[in-house]
């Protein structure tokens, strides 16, 4: 089975992608098995990797190809903790927290979805990054969270540098994944833009804040990105500490796969292609666009 990464320089699924000189072309098995991993970090990082490999080898055990783990996987950032704190927790993308993950996913020869907070060149500001890691321990795609979460009282900004760009799409057999993280599950461009990609899977780890409605927001959210681009989303979300729970996948139905409820678990969903194909057939959202009118509307929007 053959995987391919595209940059985002290229826009659109190559038909046959060894043909572009950019794209990474590697030989593994498809990821069709996704283990969808609820846990409840807490602020210490080994203890975290620990939970984390420890969920690695038990997802390969169980049948599965890929893990998916929540935002804030690395360690918990109680309210309290400051910029300057925050960012001494954080690593590069090739520190030894990845270092660790990546030699699990290698071991165990399962993918693996993983985030962290990643270094910047911003003082006392880090990114929110989710870490697409192979089945043979590589990294090829890194997404740093583009809607930092300045609402509800919350304002990530003052600790978080925000990304520039959308993740390159990862491709296993017919699985084509995006990457989003948590409060981008707001913005419908960004799950469109995704989707006008390629994507037919879309993972975002999450750490869904408690409050009134939020759950409903939250399973609205998931529901609604997956219907309007015919596709699966895949949401992982932080258990215990300020966090809803309920990790959830929804189909290109916007039917619930799976609902993890509120204490830490795993369980694994398997992706039907048929279903994914025929929605897309009967609904095909993606080509009735019209962005021909879009386009027009688009550049001269003003907020009220």
């Amino acid at each position: 089975m053959e995987y391919w990464v595209w940059p985002n320089r290229d826009h659109s699924s190559p038909t046959d992608p060894g043909s572009l000189s950019f794209t990474c072309k590697l030989i593994l098995i498809a990821m069709n098995r996704i283990a969808v991993a609820q846990v409840e970090s807490s602020t210490e990082k080994s203890e975290n990797l620990r939970t984390a490999v420890r969920l690695i080898q038990e997802a390969k055990h169980n049948g599965a190809e890929l893990i998916a783990f929540p935002e804030v996987l690395m360690a918990f950032s109680p309210v309290s903790q400051t910029a300057e704190e925050l960012a001494r927790v954080a690593e590069s993308a090739d520190g030894p927290f990845v270092s660790a993950l990546r030699a699990a996913a290698k071991a165990a020869a399962i993918g693996v979805v993983a985030t962290i907070y990643e270094n910047s060149s911003t003082p006392n500001r880090v990114y929110d990054s989710a870490v697409w890691i192979d089945a043979l321990g590589n990294t090829p795609s890194i997404y740093r969270k583009l809607h930092l979460y300045d609402a509800f009282g919350f304002k990530e900004s003052d600790k978080f540098q925000p990304g520039e760009d959308l993740p390159p799409l990862v491709q296993s057999g017919e699985s084509r994944f995006g990457m989003m993280i948590c409060y981008d599950l707001r913005f419908p461009e960004m799950a469109r833009m995704l989707a006008l990609r390629g994507a037919n899977v879309l993972i975002a780890p999450s750490g869904w804040v408690q409050g009134d409605l939020k759950v409903q927001h939250w399973e609205t959210m998931i529901k609604a990105r997956a219907l309007e681009n015919g596709c699966y989303v895949i949401a992982p979300d932080q258990a215990g500490n300020i966090y809803i729970g309920h990790s959830m996948a929804a189909d290109p139905l916007g039917r619930t796969v799976v609902d993890l409820d509120e204490k830490p678990c795993m369980e694994i969903i398997e992706l039907d292609f048929n279903l994914l194909r025929e929605t897309r057939e009967q609904l095909p959202l993606l080509k009735n666009r019209r962005s021909d009118v879009y386009a027009r509307h688009a550049a001269d929007h003003k907020l009220p």
